[in-house]
């Protein structure tokens, strides 16, 4: 029997994989293929601690780099058995600092069979800000990409990006200096910090923070206010509440709280929550924003066209799960348009971010059909909730996950959809119900296919009593019934407004 290619997958792109060669971690990234939001079909990395030991020696570990060179050798062969079109390699900071990096780097083409591109600091900076640019909605502050052996500073604004440069303030690095002293690791820091004056155009901005001990200081964060959605791209903490945390983390009184950290990494988050306080105390951001993107994501950002790059990256992302999952994404393109021209009867204007996810939540409206009736509110809130959607805030996405849960369960909160309620805004709570409402309606009535839907609106009522009609094409009366009628009434409770059908 031959294999039939696999369903769950787009069609027409082939994977691609990056590896990137970093001071810490040696880490292989295969994705689907080479567009706007694109999925992980496969992820692996190596701690090898290239950069350890380079502040003394100059060199890398000679163990560092068999550990490295043996990792490279298994994504060779896992990018080959992914079917992966290109494979792309990237190397930072240790291998363009260390005096045996371009032995190590013919090392590595020759596994890899393809150039290894070892970045500059300015370049790594360059990517990390590219890697924001693709997984922000208009990004604006500071990035940070804080590795093993460097940390990256540059300013974005838009597309745009500034005076980015390069310190050796990674984690190892400042271990290395630091010699198991704080203070030594403080002084450190803040002499190669005054040549960043790129930092003090933060203030009232944001800043990005990248890089795998920064990631693991919010994962702690997360698990001290036992955050429900731990998702890590987008996770926002306002800089007063991010400094006394971080302090709590340089003192490391409790080792307890460390412990939802991987052990490889549990070392670095003091000098990490160091590094990360003495950049802000300088800086005063009016919010901290972790990001998942960086400098592998931002490079395959550059690699696409621009009319690619120019994609909303949420949009294109749930229209192509509409694509794999729903039973019909035309009729799923027909609700995102028609659910933005209905918001004006019900007094409601939007914004360009609620815009955004309004679309997207129409478009991923129908992806858990499949599932058994009793769990399809469930399995849409965990899909989106916990996707890898980017170009999106924590609360946007508790909207999109809810609008689905009460599609589906109706429109009241309960146990499960309390969680996410306390992360979306008074304001898009009250939108994921409406709009939730409005999809109860016309799924029902459309049987969840297209070419009805845009053909219905609402419509001011001339019926005493009455605040809108549901105008309904005569040829649709068959369509009508009393669970349609039950779900637009539903609708009224939740608005307010007296509603009634209107055949035209």
């Amino acid at each position: 029997m031959v294999e039939s290619e696999a369903q769950g997958r787009l069609p027409g792109i082939a994977p691609v994989s990056v590896v990137d060669i970093g001071s810490n971690s040696v880490r292989l990234v295969i994705y689907e293929g080479m567009s706007r939001a694109p999925a992980i079909l496969f992820n692996e990395k190596v701690m090898c601690g290239l950069g350890r030991g380079i502040a003394t020696t100059g060199r890398m570990d000679p163990e560092a780099i068999a550990r490295a060179l043996s990792a490279l050798k298994r994504f060779k062969a896992l990018s080959r058995q992914s079917r992966a079109s290109d494979l792309h390699a990237v190397a930072t900071a240790a291998a363009r600092e260390a005096s045996n990096g371009p032995d190590f780097i013919r090392q590595a083409e020759a596994i890899l069979g393809t150039r290894v591109r070892v970045l500059s600091g300015e370049e790594e900076a360059y990517f990390s800000a590219l890697g924001i640019v693709s997984g922000y909605h208009h990004a604006d502050g500071i990035v940070g990409d804080f590795g093993g052996g460097s940390l990256e500073l540059i300013d974005v604004h838009e597309r745009d990006t500034r005076d980015g440069l390069t310190l050796p303030l990674g984690g190892l690095r400042i271990a290395d200096e630091a010699d198991g002293s704080l203070a030594k690791a403080k002084s450190f820091i803040q002499h190669h910090l005054q040549r960043a004056p790129v930092i003090l155009r933060g203030q009232g901005r944001t800043f990005y923070a990248v890089g795998g001990t920064w990631r693991n200081i919010a994962k702690l964060h997360m698990e001290a206010r036992d955050y429900p959605l731990h998702m890590m791209q987008g996770y926002e903490v306002s800089f007063d509440e991010i400094m006394p945390f971080l302090d709590g983390l340089i003192a490391a009184k409790d080792t307890k709280a460390l412990s939802a950290v991987s052990k490889n990494r549990r070392a670095l988050i003091p000098y990490g929550a160091l590094a990360m306080r003495e950049v802000i105390a300088r800086m005063k951001p009016a919010r901290v924003s972790f990001s998942a993107q960086g400098v592998r994501e931002g490079y395959l950002y550059a690699l696409l066209p621009p009319a690619e790059r120019n994609r909303d990256p949420l949009i294109a992302a749930a229209g192509e799960l509409a694509i794999l999952r729903a039973r019909s994404p035309e009729h799923a393109r027909e609700i995102a348009e028609w659910s933005g021209d209905m918001l004006h009867f019900f007094g409601i204007d939007e914004t360009e971010d609620e815009s955004r996810f309004r679309q997207a939540a129409c478009l991923l409206a129908d992806i858990s059909w499949r599932a058994h009736p009793d769990y399809r509110g469930l399995q849409a809130l965990n899909v989106i909730a916990h996707g890898s959607f980017i170009g999106i805030t924590h609360p946007g996405r508790a909207f999109i996950a809810l609008v689905n849960y009460y599609r589906y369960e109706g429109l009241s909160d309960d146990h499960l959809s309390a969680p996410l309620a306390n992360i979306a805004t008074p304001r898009l709570l009250e939108r994921a119900k409406l709009l939730g409402g409005l999809l109860r309606v016309v799924y029902l009535f459309s049987a969840s296919m297209p070419g009805v839907v845009r053909n219905l609106t609402f419509a001011k009522s001339s019926t005493p009593g009455i605040d809108l009609d549901f105008l309904v094409p005569e040829a649709y009366r068959d369509f009508g019934g009393e669970r349609v009628e039950g779900r637009l009434q539903q609708l009224a409770k939740l608005t307010g407004k007296k509603l009634q059908y209107r055949y035209l």
